[in-house]
């Protein structure tokens, strides 16, 4: 009697399984098992043996049962993946979604590299896909599929946690006695940096809180960008043009601005008159001892005004409305457009305007939040509980519920 062994174990979603059976000589050529495991979407495969004597003489799976399993025969035996039927691009940049499966097919959208779509059918050398708006075909060739965009989940994919209770704890420490650092409210989502058994980290505007979060409270997703169609490109296209355009104006009226008040100060000077308050509303739009600011609109229209940016960019240090902002540069950007300067400093920005309470907050006003060395974040109060703000680099230009996290202080800058 000779002994033969399932000798070669293939490891997907860092899950191993080795198994070694031995049997009496049965008759086969090749068998895969696989096994699933819940909502962790583990699969392990085993699928070649290797004999120590005989190569004819091989085992078979029909009597192998792995704790844990049900017994499962070989012809039903197959390597899965729950990304089956999605594809990710590896497009050199993006790939072109036609209305037809063939090359003079109508471009009806982009796929871009690291974007991922359903994947309808598979016809060899054309898959037709389902991405954002967009349904139509895409050849294969720039498509990982199955296992190979398992691979590339870590590199393009972004896990993120969405609340599911009215109002969640983030904790230092993977705790449930550990220090309170926030609440964060039912809807809201957030980047996921680590996941446990119990917990998940998270990250609230680009690391300024990091904290943990139980799992019992969140649904955790890993979510990937979807196609974009030629007619939202083209709207992208138009909007990111009325933007410069408005930016431009902005800036050309902030110019003008500070030349009128240059002219102002040295009329003031040479006719030695005291006239200091109405060059200060000129050259400055308000000060850090507090008060409501003399601006050319109202807190509505600002707001109206903030929300056409969203959907742009997040840059560190960046103030351009269109090409990337961070927060305070978003809001001193926003405001300067009504002729109000700010620093470009969110702390700086909490120093003015006039304090109102949350109950209180207008559309225009500035809302803040602050991490452990105090205010670092600022955001725009749009009304109806709500506000717009660059969140962060995974985001952009936003909007969310105004308690996404504890808020500081709520200022009004415009009467």
């Amino acid at each position: 009697m000779k002994k033969r062994y399932l000798a070669k174990t293939t490891l997907c979603c860092g899950a191993v399984l080795a198994v070694i059976a031995s049997t009496n000589v049965a008759k086969a050529s090749s068998a895969t098992y696989c096994a699933e495991k819940g909502l962790a979407g583990i699969s392990i495969t085993l699928d070649k043996y290797c004999a120590t004597e005989d190569p004819t003489d091989v085992v078979t799976l029909d009597d192998v049962q792995v704790p844990g399993s049900s017994v499962v025969t070989g012809a039903a035996l197959e390597e899965k993946s729950e990304f089956d039927n999605i594809g990710i691009s590896v497009a050199n940049n993006y790939v072109n979604i036609r209305k037809e499966a063939s090359t003079d097919g109508e471009v009806i959208g982009k796929l871009y590299k690291g974007s991922a779509a359903t994947i309808l059918e598979d016809n060899g050398e054309w898959v037709k896909i389902e991405s954002g708006r967009c349904k139509g075909y895409i050849n294969s060739e720039f498509l990982a599929t199955g296992l190979k965009a398992e691979e590339l989940a870590d590199t393009y994919g972004k896990k993120q946690a969405t609340v599911t209770t009215t109002t969640l704890k983030v904790r230092e420490k993977a705790d449930a006695e550990s220090t309170c650092l926030t609440l964060i409210p039912n809807g809201e989502t957030y980047e996921v940096t680590r996941e446990d058994e119990n917990w998940v980290k998270i990250s609230i505007d680009d690391g300024d809180i990091k904290g943990f979060v139980s799992k019992e409270y969140v649904d955790v997703e890993v979510k990937f960008e979807k196609a974009i169609s030629i007619e939202e490109e083209q709207e992208k296209l138009r909007r990111e043009e009325e933007a410069r355009r408005a930016a431009e104006e902005a800036a050309a009226a902030a110019r003008a601005e500070e030349e009128a008040a240059a002219a102002a100060r040295a009329a003031s000077s040479s006719s030695n008159s005291s006239s200091s308050s109405t060059t200060k509303k000129s050259s400055s739009g308000g000060s850090s001892n507090g008060g409501t600011v003399k601006g050319t609109g109202t807190g509505a229209q600002v707001a109206q005004y903030a929300l056409q940016f969203v959907g742009n960019p997040y840059v560190w240090g960046g103030e351009s409305l269109t090409n990337g902002a961070d927060c305070s540069g978003f809001t001193m950007s926003v405001y300067r457009h009504f002729g109000v300067s700010l620093p470009h400093s969110s702390a700086s920005q909490s120093t003015m305007g006039t304090k109102v309470s949350l109950s209180e907050a207008q559309a225009g006003d500035l809302v803040f939040y602050a991490g452990s060395s105090g205010v670092s974040h600022v955001a725009l109060y749009i009304g109806g509980g709500k506000i717009v703000h660059a969140k962060g680099k995974d985001y952009g230009i936003v909007t969310s519920s105004v308690n996404y996290r504890s808020v500081y202080c709520v200022k009004r800058i415009l009467k």
